[in-house]
């Protein structure tokens, strides 16, 4: 997901900053009916299908961005019963066990959720439903790896061969980088992940706080042609990394992918409930639904929504990857992260 961290940076502040979907404009005018949509900084979307849906309904969509998806979740539940806005999206599946237990959501059952949403469903009130899936995987530079052979699993990692080849994100300050230590206690469990970082360290893994130093400033494969060949991103990056001869540059190890969904709920507490729930239906519509993958960088949850061309080829959806209960991530993430701390940075 190369640009999705920057699709935003207008709206990517320390604290929580109002900001238009539109990139700035005009307020609303006096009585215009307004849905305050709060969301995470890389939300995007087409000014064109925000027009169509503001003449169909007389809605006008306004966006709260309010950091990551960890910070997001914290804002949201520290204002619930008095909420920020009236729709939230952007709570993925490491932290919605937390929203959904801290009250933040009203119950609707969206009739569009039946069109693929379901799927993601991890609640039964109908508190959150699915928009995009997101898989974090190794990304790797293919060029770089001719010579040594590319790595294929978790495991691989540990091989003399790759020392001093990955970088990786801090998962206390990134999501794509607290995913990929999921992952790793997917694929090792609780017994067998501290000994396998231990091995990422004594081969020379190197940890920074975010994809876009990691990604930008330290991969060998990105624009910013760094000294390493192997980076935690997602499964759809290498669709933004296709030379002139139309061959990908990067690829994606689909073995090493662990899935992230984003969700959108209605607020509890919203002075506009009616409304709220009609841009929720959007976000699942099928006409959003089209925009998500060149807007955002993320798969979308509608069934039936075709991929752009260039996906097909670069950045197909994996069709295994691994994942934990919402509410095991929930009841494990700030011991997991401590120990992964006190191991890798102590």
């Amino acid at each position: 997901m190369m640009l999705r961290p920057l699709l935003t940076a207008a709206c990517s502040l320390a604290l929580l900053t109002a900001c238009s979907v539109t990139g700035g404009g005009p307020e609303p005018a006096a009585g215009e009916r307004v849905v305050t949509l709060v969301t995470h900084d890389s939300f995007a979307a087409k000014p064109e299908t925000l027009e169509a849906f503001k003449n169909e309904t007389g809605i006008t969509i306004k966006t709260l961005a309010g950091g990551d998806a960890g910070e997001l979740t914290n804002k949201l539940v520290l204002t619930k019963g008095n909420p920020i806005g009236d729709v939230a999206f952007g709570v993925d599946s490491t932290f919605a066990s937390r929203a959904v237990e801290g009250g933040v959501f009203a119950d609707y059952a969206s009739p569009e959720a039946d069109k693929g949403a379901q799927r993601y469903r991890i609640d039964s009130a109908n508190l959150l439903h699915a928009v995009d899936v997101g898989d974090v995987c190794l990304n790797i530079d293919v060029a770089a790896l001719a010579a040594v052979g590319e790595p294929r699993t978790y495991a691989d990692l540990l091989d003399p061969k790759y020392k001093d080849m990955l970088v990786v994100e801090d998962p206390a300050t990134s999501s794509p980088g607290l995913a990929f230590l999921l992952g790793t206690i997917a694929e090792f469990g609780e017994s067998g992940w501290q000994d396998y970082w231990r091995g990422l360290k004594a081969n020379g893994v190197k940890v920074v706080s975010g994809w876009e130093e990691a990604y930008g400033q330290d991969f060998s494969g990105s624009s910013g042609k760094g000294p390493r060949p192997i980076v935690v991103s997602y499964a759809s990056s290498p669709s933004a990394e296709i030379g002139e001869d139309g061959v990908p540059r990067t690829k994606a190890l689909l073995d090493t992918c662990y899935r992230q969904v984003e969700y959108a709920g209605v607020l509890n507490g919203t002075k506009h409930p009616e409304d709220a729930r009609k841009v929720l239906d959007f976000l699942l519509s099928e006409r959003f639904q089209a925009d998500v993958p060149e807007q955002m960088y993320v798969y979308p949850s509608r069934e039936g929504v075709a991929l752009p061309e260039a996906w097909a080829k670069a950045a197909p959806l994996p069709g295994t990857s691994r994942t934990l209960p919402a509410e095991r991530v929930d009841a494990g993430r700030e011991q997991w992260v401590q120990q992964w701390r006190a191991l890798v940075q102590g």
